[in-house]
């Protein structure tokens, strides 16, 4: 924890060293919850209206009811980044289901809990993430839609986790997650893309994986560069023998990939990357300017 962290905690902005729930919060007992990441860049958080959006569906799946409207959770969130001491930095937006009785029935908890971290984020320990990140092929697969929905960001993050530590214990940056199928779906925290032909290509939703805002706005960014963009299934092997490939991620931005499992990939002759990126920057500084 950085000591400049910051949480606005229903309706209070404190140090996040002094905020605190219950034990008997149920998003603490049983990953009962929602939650949101989001960056900020010159005092202004970047899609916020998408990020809220979003956290609005995933509270309707779960029959949550925020303890907030939307417009007032902006107010919060516009708050906490102007006490901010940095003008850029990393939010953690979270809605538990509250305080209750131990047992899992949700109604044993009458009031949601929401909270907001401010803070700085690291997404992967990587010296020079320009260079390029390593992908270890999880065995841990992604769990299919037809158990939990892929598009509600909940708290529990099992999953993700177990292949986190796969990769950690491969020496590897990050995880790459496949469905049951064997096709690629994502990284344990980012959304995939590569770069074949010249063609932009990320797995399709229905493969499973998280709906990422980033990843809508690189495939935007695409889009208006001219650049052709397939949302197709995607095996290892496409990922190995692609030019490029590259995760999106709000916390992770863009971070290029350098090998896939034992696959070194080789230096693109016309990378088809610092023109994605560059456009990602431009929608940033058109979206949050400076102020």
């Amino acid at each position: 924890m950085n000591e400049n962290a910051l949480c606005w905690i229903n309706g209070t902005i404190k140090p996040a060293r002094d905020a605190s729930i219950s034990v008997f919060d149920h998003g603490l007992l049983y990953g009962d919850g929602i939650f949101e990441g989001l960056r900020f860049y010159h005092g202004k958080t970047f899609m916020l209206e998408a990020h809220l959006q979003r956290l609005q569906r995933s509270a309707d799946a779960i029959d949550l009811e925020l303890p907030y409207s939307t417009q007032q959770i902006g107010g919060a969130i516009e708050a906490l980044v102007d006490s901010y001491p940095g003008d850029s930095g990393y939010l953690r937006l979270v809605v538990t289901r509250g305080a209750g009785s131990l047992g899992i029935d949700p109604r044993k908890c009458p009031q949601p809990n929401l909270f907001i971290i401010a803070d700085e984020l690291a997404v992967m320990d990587v010296t020079d993430p320009d260079r390029g990140v390593s992908l270890h092929v999880a065995r841990t697969l992604r769990i299919p839609a037809q158990c939990l929905d892929p598009t509600v960001k909940s708290l529990n993050y099992l999953n993700n986790i177990l292949a986190r530590i796969e990769a950690n214990r491969a020496g590897c940056d990050e995880a790459l997650m496949l469905n049951l199928a064997g096709n690629v779906c994502e990284g344990s925290v980012d959304n995939v893309f590569i770069v074949s032909a010249g063609v932009l290509k990320t797995p399709p939703l229905t493969d499973g994986m998280l709906e990422g805002i980033t990843r809508a706005v690189v495939i935007d960014v695409a889009t208006k560069a001219g650049i052709v963009c397939e949302q197709t299934s995607l095996r290892v092997s496409d990922l190995q023998q692609a030019d490029e490939c590259f995760l999106s991620g709000s916390g992770a931005e863009l971070i290029p990939v350098r090998k896939i499992g034992d696959h070194q990939l080789p230096p693109a002759d016309a990378p088809l990357l610092p023109v994605i990126l560059q456009g990602f920057r431009d929608s940033i500084a058109q979206y949050c300017g400076k102020r």
